[in-house]
This record gives C-alpha cells, structure tokens and sequence, in this order.
C-alpha cells in the first residue's frame, strides 16, 4: 500500500524521541535526586541499593518531603513499642500508624528503606511520639530501650530499708550507693530549702514501684523518687499544712509518724487529730515509732523493735518523743500520700490518746482522757 513505508518510519522516529524524552526526564530527575541527596536532604542512601530502586525511592521521598520534616502523626499520640523476634519493618510501620504515631506507614518504609535502616529495627521496647517526624522515628528506632527491672517501695520504709532492697537484678549500684545519694541534699526541687539532717532525703523519698534499667544510676534513683514527691505535694495539701501550722518539713515529719502507727488507711485522719492535739496541748507525743527509729538495727526485731521495753522508751536520743516535746528532729521514715493528706487534713476530734485493739486486727482505740485510755488496755 502507498506510504506505508513512511508511516512506519515516522511512527519509528516517534518512539525514538519517546524514549530519548523518557531518558532525558530519567536523567533530569536522577541528576535533581543526585543533587539534593548531595545537599543531604535525605540523608545517606543505603549502599544496598542499587540505581533504579535509589531514583524511585528518592524521587517519592523529595515528593512527600515536607511530611518527612513535620509531625509524623497525632502529636498528642505516644506509644510503648514493643518488638518482637521476627516482626518486619512493615510490621512495625502498620502498628505504628494504627497506633497514631505515624499518618503514612508506606512513606515511613520507604525512607527506612532508602535509609537502610529498616534492618536495623533489633527486638526490644522503644517509647515513640507522634510529635516526631519521620526522620526522628527512624533514628530512635536503631537503639531499643535497655530492659527494665520493677522495685516497689513500701509506705514507711526508712532510708536503709529501701538501701538493703538493693540490689536487684538488672540494676548496677547497691546499698552503699544509694545511701551516698541519699545523704546528698538534693537541689533544684521546691522543698530543697526544707531539709535538714543527716540524712536528708528521708521522708521525701515517695513510696512507689519504679522501673529501673542497668543505666540507672543510684542518684537517678533517688532523684526520681524525690521528682515523684514533688508530683504528689499538690498545692492543696501544702495549704493544708499551713492550716495546721505546720511547715513543709515538719508536715512531712509528722506524716512518717503517722505512717508507722496506722495499719489502716481510713484511721490516719484520726491518728493525725490526735497527736496535733497533743501538740497543741503541749503535750510529748510518746509515739513508739520514733522510738524504733531511734534505736536502729536491732538483733531481734529489725529496723523497727516491737514490743518496745522500759528500758527503751528512756534512750536519751532526740527521736524520743517520750522524752523530748514536740516532733522529733526529722521524718523517721518515707509516709505515703494518705499519710500526708491525713496531715494536711485530720480528723475533726478531741482524742488525746490511742492504742491497739486486742484483737491483733491492727486498729485502734481513741480516748480523751488518760483515765479512758487506761480502761482501753487489754485484759
């Protein structure tokens, strides 16, 4: 037929210009990645990557560049991530953005990919926020939390108490160490200017279970205890020591009594109106914990001797609430937030006096006169 001959040939010409379009746009665009990978807007490419996975991957990257830079999800978003032995990075991308911390869980893969940092997700926690961006996820992903170990302190632990808990697995000091810190007067916190004594951290240590790693040092430790205290220490209950005339310090000293008497938590308040009363009154407080603080370690009983002897209630020690008036020198131990609320805000009463019950429950009996507390003994 006439002019097929042409046709073909320009229908030739025409795929050639094509494809001589289509690989000057390939260089264009390979010489427009090269530049800005050059300039480090993305970063080091992986050096696994071979060149035509490098081109696609960079141009899809500097297209979705500003969602590389910004918030990578819900800013509000955050997330413990935990890792398990074989989850892939699209594994994780998914969770991620089914968790909030990420919008675009392939944008995600692909800069891990084009990163190279995709296989180095390892097993492990990690704490992510939405607030990160792409890049910053990327990177705290290389490097899992260390394992942490739970150490729960009691309410009413002294000092040496929480010293002989340690140490424990997965965490590097020991008793020593965190004696040395906690004789340290901590600074920096609102009540730093209340402490006194020897020891001055006791009583400011909060009672908690704490998650500690092998990077935690003992003062971290003390210092997230005393952090956790001053969370607590609300500005309601410090108005209520005030209204008790009473200062930080002597609020807080006053709540460790409290502390090693109570068994039960609805009888603080209780416990607390009477020994302000006595204060008021001018009366000694005669409480048996300041005792046992006093006398220390002992062979039969511990930290904290009970029943306390004649013999004694006569140690001549500033901590001897049946010798010297008023509260003693410091707090003899580390009082919880019920017993510092119960400081803050004791019971309306007129009891002078308290003592067990003899029926081993651990409550007590309440009088306001002596003659009373008398008739409150057991048989």
């Amino acid at each position: 037929m006439p002019g097929t001959g042409k046709r073909r040939s320009r229908g030739l010409i025409g795929l050639i210009l094509v494809l001589v379009l289509c690989l000057a746009c390939a260089a264009a665009g390979a010489l427009l990645v090269g530049m800005r990978e050059a300039a480090g807007d993305l970063g080091q490419a992986a050096e696994g990557l071979d060149p035509f996975q490098r081109t696609l991957l960079s141009a899809y990257l500097i297209a979705n560049e500003p969602s590389l830079n910004g918030p990578a999800g819900d800013p509000t978003a955050s997330y413990d991530l935990e890792v398990s032995p074989g989850e892939t990075a699209g594994d994780v991308a998914a969770r991620l953005q089914d968790a909030g911390i990420v919008r675009n869980a392939a944008l995600f893969r692909a800069y891990l990919r084009y990163r190279g940092l995709d296989v180095g997700i390892k097993t492990g926690g990690y704490f992510v926020r939405g607030s990160m961006s792409v890049r910053q996820l990327a990177d705290t992903l290389q490097t899992a939390l260390p394992e942490e170990s739970a150490l729960t302190i009691p309410e009413g632990w002294r000092v040496e108490q929480i010293a002989a808990a340690l140490p424990v697995d997965g965490i590097s000091f020991g008793p020593e160490d965190f004696l040395a810190a906690a004789g340290e007067a901590p600074t920096g916190y609102s009540f730093s200017s209340d402490l006194a004594g020897l020891m001055p951290s006791e009583g400011f240590l909060f009672p908690d279970t704490y998650r500690l790693s092998e990077t935690t040092s003992a003062p971290d430790f003390v210092h997230l205890m005393l952090d956790n205290f001053e969370q607590r220490l609300t500005q309601d209950i410090r108005q209520g020591f005030t209204s008790q005339g009473l200062s930080l310090y002597r609020a807080v000293t006053l709540a460790s009594i409290v502390e090693r008497e109570a068994a039960a938590a609805d009888e603080r308040p209780l416990i607390a109106s009477v020994f302000l009363n006595r204060l008021s009154a001018g009366m000694n407080l005669d409480a048996d914990p300041t005792v046992q603080y006093a006398l220390g370690w002992q062979t039969e009983g511990g930290w904290w001797k009970a029943p306390l002897t004649e013999y004694d209630l006569e140690i001549d020690s500033p901590y001897n609430t049946y010798r010297y008036p008023g509260l003693p020198p410091g707090p003899i131990a580390n009082p919880g937030l019920d017993s510092l609320r119960s400081v803050a805000f004791p019971a309306e009463s007129a009891y002078l006096y308290f003592r067990a019950l003899c029926d081993g429950s651990g409550m007590h009996a309440f009088a306001t006169s002596f003659e009373e507390h008398l008739q409150n003994a057991c048989p």
